[in-house]
């Protein structure tokens, strides 16, 4: 390390009130010292000199309780002087002949690394079994010189902590002239001590090598002939020996053996293990009371066994060999600061305690009586009377102003605890702790209370239970009521905590009661009243069995196949409570909804059976399974799944369903059936075989398919006859063989189209979007006919734009709707079968009438003399696009009546019914939108006039339940029809005068139907009636006496 590259130096830092720093054992004044400053207890240094600053440092720190030293720090330089500069004399050697090229290493400080450079550098001496360069000397050793050795050797030297680097003058090698050197035993030049200190952990490094012709070869030995360790290492041709990680096994004493044809040499020393001081045992900050004995002791391990030295405030007391530091009867001048000191050769270490002189009068802060103590009758009561004095107190304890006399059953302890053993309420009362030292005197009071036992009336008691169901576990207990009580649970060692969904706790004064809801399995265990007063707990304790459903087996395998069966075999679940009475097995396979329920034998699996075999499965099909366990409670939750297993294939058992066919093309046999599902084919390679016979024939036809999929065969052969019967089946197979075939059938080859037209064919407008098509049947037909085709279309030109209508064998007309008004329609009619259509006259073409008005008869006004209706309405006027109003037809209930004109009369029944009337125009493009419905109830005596507009006529007041006594309460129901029931109403308008009481007698004399007007029918009543029945409170304004 060289000087110029520090700057300052920090050693030590104590947190205390005041620092001292001393070089070499003198004190530093830092008041006359430029160089050297204090920052927070850390000695700075400025400007290092190698000469004034080198040497050993410590700290003395001081704060109120004394002084502590540091441990001490060596402060060094690390340097490397230059070369004396000078030139070295040559080394004549001969051949064959050993040579030392010696470096002479310049002072220096710190560790150092040396190489050989051959002539020139970059060029380094290559280090084999004939060159070694020392790291502990520096020199060049060659065993053996040889021709290409002669030259100028330079040594390099560098500091490895300043990482300077020096060279020396050239050393030139040269030969000898007068021979060569003969062969010599080997003679070791690099040695190492015969003994070497190592420290635990660090690495070893010892050197051997020697000189001689031939070169010498060297070995490496330990003297008690133990082997090396995988850690040794060997190195530049075992010139040196590496001993990684050092310790106490690898002391001892180490041989280097070098040997040639010529002889040995051996080379002897012994590794010695060495340990600096470390703490084994430490004291530690102690308050003792004045004229009490101190006794400290330290120890610490090292190699070699470490010394002892104590310091009291940072000067040295007293050297001790054993580490034991030993006071009789202390004083307040022995209070301070006091280290241990451990030191060998290898190291020191410093361990410090303050020691604390204590002397004050008794104090009891912090540790007074309990002002009231609560203890059960029967119990031992302790008393602690524990002051803090120096020295200790003498106590005295009195029971109200009489002191305590001590007795079997009443103790005093030498600490000053006082016991009573078996309380009773005797012993209730006041207790003063007297404390007195040489320095003062104190006490502390408490008062007794002794209290009757509590105990548990009433505790859980064990219980079982099913799952779900809730229940309350009882604690109530007897207490003495200055107690004060509480109830805690415990469920399986843990403590109930309030908030948890399942558990509520019921407390009153004396008891603490339990609530379990919704109980779950896992709520089976112990479960523990714990009842805590102010001097004793009391506990209850019941066992909870719940019982469940089974939980799910387990490793469901399924262990034997066949084309219908498997057998199964599973571990059982837990039964939770309840013995498992019997299994269920389910299975699934890719076609099933959901889960389903097997058969197996045994048919019902008792609880102590883990084996069973699932019947009547499918062929070829992939099942799954699992097993669900029962018992008295319920059915459990289901086993995993098993692996999927396929059973084994087997030869058909399902033939093809809903076999038939027919129709098709001419000279073909359509066979049709409905495929077998996939699940049933019980194999691979399924497919189906068509047999087929015509009628008559002995021998059958067999063709098979091989596609699993196929609901259609069809036959062609020019030689079958149309519409021929044929007997057919379907049958199946797969890889294991051939299955059944199903009924057998008769079905028709396809037939040929008709070959007659239908003759006669004419059609007729119905409306604007209506055409009734006519035609003759057909009288006789070589071919089947099964029914007429009606084709139209708009354009003659496209009349792949025709819409079709058919109608069965039978019927010889039909009327097509949907079409366009206003538009030219073309229309053929032919014979069809299955087929197809057969040939037809030319087309017929008819054009369609404008669509009837859109607009209703408006404005409908009537008259309704006893039984004489008449109607009248403004005339509908057509757009033009819309066909001419040709009349107008009325609907009274279901008869219709037609009329030219607006207006119309009509004769209603003598019966009293209800009739409902509305009015359509009539037009080309037919009957238009009709007119709001009128409704008309019969009336007998009743002449009344109405205009139309959604309107209804009423016969009487008691038509509309106006069933009052007087002609104002029948006002008032009809106010009240009028606000609440409209029934076809929007006013309540008429009143028959003939119904009314005596009361409108006096106004009129209706010997025949009267037709008053509204505004004479209100003036009437204004003035003569509600005059009369004002108290009625009616507000004409709220009545309009109108007839619809």
């Amino acid at each position: 390390m060289r000087s110029q590259s520090w700057n300052n130096v920090s050693l030590c830092k104590y947190n205390v009130t005041e620092k001292r720093w001393s070089l070499n054992g003198t004190l530093i004044n830092l008041g006359l010292d430029r160089r050297r400053r204090l920052s927070g207890g850390n000695l700075i240094i400025s400007s290092l000199d190698r000469y004034q600053d080198v040497g050993m440092y410590q700290c003395m720190a001081f704060n109120a309780a004394g002084a502590v030293l540091s441990r001490r720090a060596s402060l060094q330089f690390a340097y490397l002087d230059h070369f004396k500069v000078h030139t070295r004399s040559a080394v004549s050697v001969r051949e064959g002949q050993g040579v030392v090229l010696l470096c002479g290493t310049p002072t220096s400080s710190g560790d150092l690394t040396y190489a050989w450079v051959f002539n020139e550098y970059p060029y380094f001496v290559q280090q084999d079994n004939r060159r070694f360069v020392s790291q502990q000397t520096g020199n060049l050793y060659i065993a053996k010189v040889e021709a290409s050795d002669v030259g100028n050797y330079t040594c390099v030297v560098m500091n490895s902590v300043t990482k300077g680097k020096v060279q020396s003058s050239p050393t030139s090698l040269i030969l000898r002239t007068d021979g060569v050197m003969g062969e010599y035993e080997p003679k070791i030049e690099v040695n190492f001590p015969d003994n070497v200190p190592a420290a635990k952990g660090s690495t070893v490094t010892l050197e051997c090598f020697a000189l001689g012709n031939p070169v010498p070869e060297i070995t490496w030995k330990r003297a008690n002939g133990v082997p090396f360790p995988s850690k040794v290492k060997m190195k530049y041709s075992n010139a040196v020996l590496e001993i990684p990680s050092f310790q106490q096994e690898d002391t001892g004493g180490y041989e280097c053996v070098a040997e040639n044809k010529m002889g040995k040499n051996i080379a002897t020393g012994r590794l010695a293990f060495y340990a600096k001081p470390q703490w084994m045992q430490a004291m530690k900050d102690t308050a003792l009371a004045i004229e009490e004995r101190l006794y400290w002791e330290c120890r610490a391990n090292g190699k070699p066994k470490p010394s002892y030295t104590w310091l009291k405030n940072g000067q040295q007391l007293i050297r001790v060999e054993d580490g034991v530091l030993s006071v009789s009867a202390l004083t307040l001048s022995d209070a301070g600061m006091y280290q241990c000191v451990a030191e060998n050769k290898h190291g020191v270490i410093y361990f410090a305690a303050e020691l604390m002189v204590l002397a004050s009068p008794p104090d009891f802060t912090g540790n007074v009586l309990r002002a009231l103590l609560k203890a059960k009758a029967g119990t031992t009561v302790t008393l602690e009377c524990k002051p803090q004095a120096y020295p200790t107190a003498s106590i005295l304890w009195k029971k109200g102003n009489l002191p305590i006399q001590t007795s079997e059953r009443i103790t005093l302890s030498p600490d000053g605890t006082l016991r009573l053993a078996n309380v009773s309420k005797s012993d209730a009362g006041s207790y003063t702790c007297f404390a007195r030292n040489r320095f003062g005197m104190s006490s502390t009071t408490g008062r007794l209370l002794v209290t009757d036992p509590t105990g548990i009336t009433q505790g859980p008691v064990d219980m079982e239970i099913i799952v779900g169901e809730s229940i309350v576990l009882p604690c109530q207990v007897t207490s003495d009521p200055v107690l004060d009580i509480s109830f805690s649970w415990a469920f399986n060692g843990q403590l109930i905590a309030k908030g948890d969904g399942h558990f509520e706790l019921v407390e009153t004064q004396l008891s603490g009661d339990l609530m379990i809801r919704n109980i779950q399995l896992y709520h089976a265990g112990k479960y523990i009243c714990v009842v805590d007063t102010d001097v004793e707990s009391l506990s209850a304790v019941a066992v909870l069995i719940v019982k469940g459903p089974p939980s799910p087996p387990e490793s469901v395998t399924v262990e034997e196949v066949t084309d219908s069966t498997a057998q199964l075999a599973w571990s059982p679940g837990r039964d939770n409570g309840s013995p498992i009475t019997h299994y269920l097995i389910q299975t699934r396979t890719p076609f099933t909804v959901g889960w389903q329920r097997v058969n197996t034998v045994p048919e019902l699996i008792d609880g102590n059976t883990l084996t069973a075999t699932v019947v009547d499965l499918n062929a070829w099909v992939e099942y799954e399974f699992r097993v669900l366990a029962k018992n008295s409670v319920g059915v459990g939750e289901p086993s995993p799944v098993s692996v999927k297993t396929r059973t084994e294939d087997a030869v058909p058992d399902a033939a093809p369903g809903d076999t038939g066919g027919g129709g098709g093309s001419r000279a073909e046999l359509v066979i049709t059936w409905e495929p077998v599902p996939e699940e049933l084919q019980n194999g691979e390679s399924f497919g189906y075989i068509i047999a087929f016979r015509a009628f008559g024939e002995v021998s059958w036809t067999h063709v098979a398919t091989s596609a699993p999929g196929a609901s259609r065969y069809v036959y062609r052969n020019d030689s079958i006859a149309p519409f021929s019967p044929f007997h057919v089946k379907v049958g199946t197979y797969n890889s294991k063989g051939q299955g059944p075939f199903s009924p057998v059938v008769t079905i028709y080859s396809a037939e040929t189209e008709p070959s007659g037209m239908p003759a006669g064919v004419w059609a007729r407008s119905v409306s604007a979007s209506e055409i009734e098509v006519n035609w003759q049947p057909l009288s006789f037909s070589p071919e089947r006919v099964l029914g007429y085709e009606v084709a139209y279309w708009e354009d003659d030109t496209k009349p792949e734009t025709m819409g079709k209508v058919r109608v069965p064998w039978n019927q010889t007309s039909v009327t097509v709707s949907g079409l366009a008004g206003n538009t030219q329609y073309f229309l053929t009619v032919s014979a069809f079968n299955t087929a197809g259509t057969g040939p037809f006259l030319p087309a017929i073409n008819l054009f369609l009438n404008p669509a009837a008005p859109s607009q209703p008869p408006l404005n409908v006004e009537w008259t309704l003399i006893g039984s004489e209706l008449s109607l009248y309405w403004e005339p509908v006027v057509a757009t033009e696009s819309e066909s001419e109003v040709t009349g107008y037809q009325r609907h009274k209930e279901v008869n219709k009546l037609t009329t030219a004109n607006s207006t119309a009369e009509l004769t209603l029944g003598e019966e009293d019914d209800d009739y409902i009337i509305h009015i359509q125009t009539l037009s080309e493009g037919g009957l238009g939108p009709a007119s709001d419905p009128i409704r008309i109830h019969q009336l007998s005596k009743l002449v009344v006039h109405s205009r139309g507009e959604n309107h209804s006529s009423t016969a009487s007041l008691s038509t509309y339940g106006l069933t009052g006594t007087s002609v104002a309460q029948n006002l008032q129901q009809c106010i009240n029809i009028y606000i609440y029931i409209f029934f076809f109403f929007t006013r309540c308008k008429l009143i028959h005068l003939s119904l009314f009481e005596p009361d409108m007698d006096s106004l009129f004399s209706v010997d025949s139907p009267l037709l008053v007007s509204p505004a004479s029918l209100a003036g009437l009543v204004q003035a003569h009636i509600l005059p009369k029945y004002a108290a009625q409170s009616i507000s004409l304004s709220k009545v309009d006496f109108l007839i619809y």
